[in-house]
């Protein structure tokens, strides 16, 4: 399995120019099988220019069109799919063809609609929602071949 290590300052994209994230966020890319496995203890999904940020990094950085990132990354107000929070972001990455895995425990959860969504997205071949970083680099290089 090809994996490369990359930590950086969100603040920079190793150019020295801004991509507007807070400086204080570390950012650790672990590149796994060609799947950019992002970790922050930070969130880095807010908002749609949140997202384009994230996936310019992590093109420039690795040049990887699969990210697989924590669901602790993400805004909480992602899940609730009546913000359009959820819709925005991941239009984004269907339209500049990244593909996305968010990894965590979404049991939590209550809303009918949002296990919907969950599921519909999980069926298809641009978005997942996983259990395990595994599950999501299976589902990512899966998705690369359809």
């Amino acid at each position: 399995m090809k994996q490369n290590l990359y930590e950086f300052d969100g603040s920079h994209n190793g150019t020295g120019k801004d991509i507007n994230m807070p400086e204080e966020n570390t950012i650790t890319i672990q590149i796994k099988n060609d799947v950019a496995v992002v970790n922050s203890d930070e969130i880095l999904i807010s908002d749609t220019q949140s997202a384009l940020d994230l996936m310019a990094t992590v093109k420039y950085e690795t040049d990887c069109d699969c990210i697989a990132i924590p669901k602790l990354a993400v805004a909480e107000n992602f899940f609730i799919l009546s913000t359009g929070l959820a819709g925005d972001v991941l239009q984004k990455f269907v339209t500049y063809r990244v593909k996305l895995a968010i990894i965590g425990d979404f049991s939590r959860y209550t809303s009918k609609p949002l296990h919907d969504f969950i599921y519909e997205s999980n069926k298809g071949s641009h978005v997942f929602f996983t259990g395990t970083e595994a599950e999501a680099i299976a589902k990512l290089t899966g998705a690369r071949h359809e």
